[in-house]
Protein backbone atom coordinates (compact mmCIF):
# COMPACT_ATOMS: atom_id res chain seq x y z
CA UNK A 1 0.00 0.00 0.00
CA UNK A 2 3.34 2.66 0.52
CA UNK A 3 4.17 4.11 -2.99
CA UNK A 4 6.74 5.81 -4.10
CA UNK A 5 6.82 7.72 -7.46
CA UNK A 6 10.28 9.19 -8.66
CA UNK A 7 9.75 11.66 -11.61
CA UNK A 8 13.14 12.64 -12.70
CA UNK A 9 15.42 13.89 -15.78
CA UNK A 10 18.43 12.42 -14.39
CA UNK A 11 19.68 9.49 -17.44
CA UNK A 12 19.21 6.25 -15.25
CA UNK A 13 21.43 2.91 -16.64
CA UNK A 14 19.24 0.14 -16.50
CA UNK A 15 21.75 -1.98 -14.08
CA UNK A 16 21.16 1.74 -11.78
CA UNK A 17 17.60 1.33 -12.28
CA UNK A 18 16.75 -1.53 -10.70
CA UNK A 19 19.32 -0.98 -7.66
CA UNK A 20 17.40 2.15 -6.90
CA UNK A 21 14.06 0.62 -7.39
CA UNK A 22 15.44 -2.02 -4.48
CA UNK A 23 16.77 0.77 -2.07
CA UNK A 24 13.40 2.70 -2.56
CA UNK A 25 11.18 0.12 -1.93
CA UNK A 26 13.26 -1.34 1.12
CA UNK A 27 13.55 2.59 2.40
CA UNK A 28 9.91 2.86 2.13
CA UNK A 29 8.89 -0.63 3.85
CA UNK A 30 11.73 0.32 6.64
CA UNK A 31 10.23 3.68 7.32
CA UNK A 32 6.58 3.04 7.31
CA UNK A 33 7.01 -0.23 9.21
CA UNK A 34 4.89 -1.62 6.58
CA UNK A 35 5.89 -5.34 5.16
CA UNK A 36 7.88 -4.70 1.68
CA UNK A 37 5.56 -7.12 0.16
CA UNK A 38 3.10 -4.31 -0.13
CA UNK A 39 5.23 -1.63 -1.18
CA UNK A 40 5.17 -0.42 -4.93
CA UNK A 41 8.14 2.39 -6.42
CA UNK A 42 7.69 3.65 -9.66
CA UNK A 43 10.69 5.33 -11.73
CA UNK A 44 9.57 7.58 -14.56
CA UNK A 45 11.83 9.79 -16.80
CA UNK A 46 10.05 13.57 -16.65
CA UNK A 47 10.71 16.81 -18.26
CA UNK A 48 11.67 18.93 -15.62
CA UNK A 49 12.09 22.62 -15.03
CA UNK A 50 13.60 23.76 -11.83
CA UNK A 51 14.07 27.34 -10.39
CA UNK A 52 14.06 28.85 -13.73
CA UNK A 53 16.71 26.49 -15.21
CA UNK A 54 17.88 23.10 -16.23
CA UNK A 55 20.23 20.50 -14.41
CA UNK A 56 19.19 16.86 -12.83
CA UNK A 57 15.96 17.26 -10.54
CA UNK A 58 13.63 15.23 -8.88
CA UNK A 59 9.82 15.20 -7.62
CA UNK A 60 8.93 12.01 -5.64
CA UNK A 61 5.67 11.33 -4.35
CA UNK A 62 4.92 9.45 -1.18
CA UNK A 63 1.47 8.33 -0.43
CA UNK A 64 0.50 5.82 2.19
CA UNK A 65 -2.50 4.30 4.34
CA UNK A 66 -1.27 6.13 7.79
CA UNK A 67 2.28 5.81 8.63
CA UNK A 68 3.29 9.19 7.70
CA UNK A 69 3.48 11.05 10.89
CA UNK A 70 5.74 14.21 11.21
CA UNK A 71 8.53 12.59 12.32
CA UNK A 72 8.20 9.58 9.57
CA UNK A 73 8.13 12.26 6.99
CA UNK A 74 11.03 14.19 8.61
CA UNK A 75 13.19 11.06 8.37
CA UNK A 76 12.22 9.65 5.43
CA UNK A 77 12.18 13.08 3.05
CA UNK A 78 16.58 12.87 4.22
CA UNK A 79 16.91 9.40 3.72
CA UNK A 80 15.55 9.58 0.14
CA UNK A 81 17.81 12.64 -0.20
CA UNK A 82 21.08 11.44 0.30
CA UNK A 83 19.66 8.52 -1.64
CA UNK A 84 19.13 10.37 -4.87
CA UNK A 85 22.06 12.27 -3.99
CA UNK A 86 24.59 9.23 -3.91
CA UNK A 87 22.86 7.26 -6.69
CA UNK A 88 22.04 9.78 -8.90
CA UNK A 89 24.21 12.77 -7.84
CA UNK A 90 20.93 15.10 -7.48
CA UNK A 91 20.98 17.86 -5.23
CA UNK A 92 18.93 17.81 -2.37
CA UNK A 93 17.96 21.48 -2.97
CA UNK A 94 17.11 19.61 -6.34
CA UNK A 95 14.51 17.71 -4.97
CA UNK A 96 10.52 18.10 -3.89
CA UNK A 97 8.54 15.24 -2.07
CA UNK A 98 4.94 15.58 -1.81
CA UNK A 99 3.61 13.06 1.00
CA UNK A 100 -0.32 12.23 1.04
CA UNK A 101 -1.81 9.97 3.79
CA UNK A 102 -4.65 8.12 1.27
CA UNK A 103 -8.06 7.48 3.47
CA UNK A 104 -8.24 3.78 3.30
CA UNK A 105 -11.54 4.08 1.38
CA UNK A 106 -10.12 5.55 -1.91
CA UNK A 107 -7.08 3.43 -1.81
CA UNK A 108 -7.74 -0.44 -3.44
CA UNK A 109 -6.04 -3.74 -4.21
CA UNK A 110 -6.85 -6.87 -5.39
CA UNK A 111 -10.36 -5.41 -6.87
CA UNK A 112 -11.05 -4.22 -3.37
CA UNK A 113 -10.96 -0.78 -1.04
CA UNK A 114 -8.74 -1.66 2.03
CA UNK A 115 -11.59 0.25 3.76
Amino acid sequence: MPLLKLSTNANIKDEQKNELLKSLSSLLASATGKPEQYVMVVIERADILMSGGGGDSAFVEVKSLGALEPFTVKKLSKKICDLLSASLDISPVRVYINFQDVPASQWAWNGKPFG
